[in-house]
């Protein structure tokens, strides 16, 4: 006997369709590693069927690489963001450093280490992890020579420099999936001590630095959310269905990865 139960239909525009395609999969690649970003996958986590997940991204490959530059984009911004008209500098630099230290910054670290492992046999990933390894530079570079210009910075080559720091988070970062518990405190602050160091700044200032009022309690927060699993945003049983008929999405199942 048909149910009498009417699954919902959600009517979306191509552009919200594809967002939300790209939001879930950079979750996925987030908390799960780029492997589990399948066309299957995606559409299971939405339910739709795969082949509207292959209507917007005909090749897993580019699923996956566009998973990785929105996951990593997004984390850029929320560590060093581009518009930085709340605080000076260095209270900026200090933010970013209590942003990337602890267990909430594993998920990226251990995405950085994926994507770049990955990359070594997937060209169009490589290309992605070559954009944003270079996005990271200029964020940190722009902050630095903002300091320098300001005078609470002291460096020659403010883009070594940022290459320097982003080298030894980088470094640090490796170490996601290992125990370090007993690290020593030197290694534990080592990238602020370059920074320190190379800055010109005595030591302490990029960790005991005043920070602007609810900067701490936003961090604290900031910190948690990306510890929590984000649930996915469309309910179980919907069915996708698209707002033009001209930009119509296929129904049928494909066997994509």
């Amino acid at each position: 006997m048909p149910s009498s139960v009417q699954r919902k239909r959600i009517r979306k525009t191509p552009e919200a369709r594809r967002a939300e395609i790209v939001e879930t999969a950079a979750r996925v690649a987030l908390t799960e590693g780029l492997e589990c970003v399948t066309l299957r996958r995606i559409a299971d986590e939405l339910a739709v069927r795969p082949g509207l997940i292959s209507h917007y991204f005909p090749s897993a490959e580019d699923l996956v690489a566009e998973a990785f530059s929105v996951a990593s984009t997004g984390e850029l911004d929320a560590l060093l963001p581009a518009d930085r008209p709340d605080g000076t500098p260095t209270q900026y630099l200090a933010r970013y450093f209590a942003l990337s230290a602890g267990e909430a910054y594993d998920d990226i670290s251990r995405l950085w280490i994926n994507a770049r492992h990955l990359s070594r046999y997937r060209p169009v990933l490589r290309d992605r992890v070559a954009e944003q390894e270079l996005a990271s530079d200029d964020r940190l570079e722009g902050l630095i020579r903002e300091g320098v210009e300001r005078g609470e910075f002291r460096t020659d080559d403010p883009r070594t420099t940022a290459i320097q720091i982003l080298v030894v988070l980088d470094g640090l970062g490796a170490h996601a999936n290992t125990d370090r518990s007993n690290r020593p405190e030197a290694v534990t602050r080592m990238a602020v001590t370059t920074a320190e160091r190379e800055l010109g700044l005595t030591r302490g200032a990029l960790t005991e630095v005043t920070l602007p009022e609810g900067w701490a309690e936003a961090i604290e927060s900031a910190a948690a959310e990306r510890a929590e699993p984000t649930e996915s945003a469309e309910p179980a049983g919907a069915i996708a269905s698209a707002e033009p008929a001209a930009s119509a999405e296929p129904t049928e199942s494909t066997e994509s990865r």
